[in-house]
């Protein structure tokens, strides 16, 4: 699965293989991403804060940010009214950038698709931001990210369209004990960068 032709640390990203190699391109990338970001106009954080407002109270949490990276939902999150936030990642070089921004009582350096150090329904809501795409993580996500939330809370996910269409939505409409409250429309996630495939959000509430 390709996300169009890509160079530098995107083009990277979208080609790695396996989780250590995704890591380490964000650990060279740490530095320069939130720069590189904002001038392809990327609009998953914009996107999923305003979906969580929808469908979270205003002062619900904690609140997890699953795949935070660099941290560009933490100061959000915060303005917004969600207390506490926590973030966790693959990549350490992201890490050390969103935990320099104060942002998050919390950060965990966790691999999602494994075993996820948390409570059943610990979390009043996630976010998901930029995650689930070509080159990092898929449907087998879900169930964990599923259990850590709390019954009656929300779960925003942006996802690229090739993952939704190769299986991703079919597992969400199997699995038992969520409804899917809301799906956008598809739209491109950085209109600065040719040649990107559309994503769409997704809002599940658990049961």
């Amino acid at each position: 699965m390709s996300d169009g032709q890509h160079d530098g640390h995107l083009g990277k990203v979208y080609d790695a293989q396996a989780p250590e190699q995704v890591a380490a391109v964000y650990d060279t990338w740490a530095a320069s991403y939130d720069a590189e970001m904002a001038a392809a106009g990327y609009r998953h954080p914009s996107i999923g804060c305003a979906l969580l407002s929808r469908h979270a109270p205003r002062g619900a949490g904690p609140v997890l940010d699953a795949g935070c990276g660099t941290g560009l939902l933490g100061d959000w999150l915060g303005i917004l009214g969600f207390a506490p936030v926590e973030g966790l990642d693959l990549s350490a070089g992201m890490l050390a950038v969103a935990r320099a921004k104060g942002s998050y009582a919390r950060l965990h350096q966790l691999a999602l698709g494994q075993p996820l150090p948390f409570a059943d329904g610990q979390f009043a809501a996630v976010i998901s931001t930029g995650v689930f795409t070509t080159g990092h993580v898929g449907a087998e996500a879900l169930p964990e990210l599923i259990r850590i939330t709390h019954s009656g809370g929300p779960l925003v996910l942006t996802v690229k369209t090739t993952l939704w269409a190769g299986g991703f939505s079919a597992v969400l409409n199997a699995t038992a004990g969520i409804t899917v409250v809301e799906t956008t429309a598809p739209y491109v996630s950085m209109p600065g960068e040719a040649g990107t495939i559309p994503s769409l959000a997704v809002v599940i509430r658990r049961g």
